[in-house]
């Protein structure tokens, strides 16, 4: 395919200069066409496909469809993971995804952010890597910010959005996201 096909498909103002890049990016898109379609009894289709699209992914993952992301080899998700529906992950940098973690319906994460400066804006994209610890909740509708941390067995609520850094066993809840105590042991 040419660089040109490829920018007909991700749109003339795409700033990554690299055939490459946009190749990378219409192979995911290939493989999050077969999750997404896939038949609830396709298990083993899907869980083949997420091997292909992650950069790791460890045993017992559980992720139901639809799921959405730019890159896929940017993530990394932890062993004994449950992803809920309809998740969003803007991967143009490393997100990690702890072992155990439990991420409600409609949960997004976003390792892009752009420049304010519009100029700016129209040459490139900013990454921000998002780490999110082991045993950490997140509740459904919750926005996780570039450039966050949250860390392990945290409790995140649901339609949280989350701007800052969350410390090890927080509860932590609001729009912005605040810790409001400690996560019971």
């Amino acid at each position: 395919m040419t660089e040109e096909q490829l920018r007909l498909i991700f749109g003339p103002t795409f700033n990554d200069q690299s055939k490459e890049y946009l190749e990378s990016r219409l192979r995911t898109q290939k493989l999050l066409h077969v999750l997404n379609m896939s038949s609830p009894e396709e298990y083993e289709k899907r869980n083949q496909a997420f091997k292909e699209l992650f950069g790791f992914l460890g045993d017992r993952v559980h992720i139901e469809p639809p799921f959405h992301c730019d890159c896929g080899y940017n993530i990394s998700i932890g062993e004994g993971t449950f992803i809920n529906f309809n998740i969003t992950v803007l991967d143009t940098g490393k997100v990690t995804i702890g072992k155990n973690c439990w991420i409600g319906p409609n949960v997004n994460i976003y390792a892009a952010t752009h420049p304010v400066n519009y100029l700016e804006r129209r040459k490139h994209v900013i990454s921000k890597p998002v780490t999110i610890g082991d045993d950490v909740w997140i509740g459904g509708g919750a926005i996780i910010c570039p450039g966050v941390t949250i860390g392990s067995r945290s409790v995140i609520g649901a339609g949280s959005v989350v701007t800052h850094d969350i410390p090890e066993d927080s509860v932590a809840y609001g729009n912005p996201c605040k810790v409001h105590r400690k996560a019971d042991s």
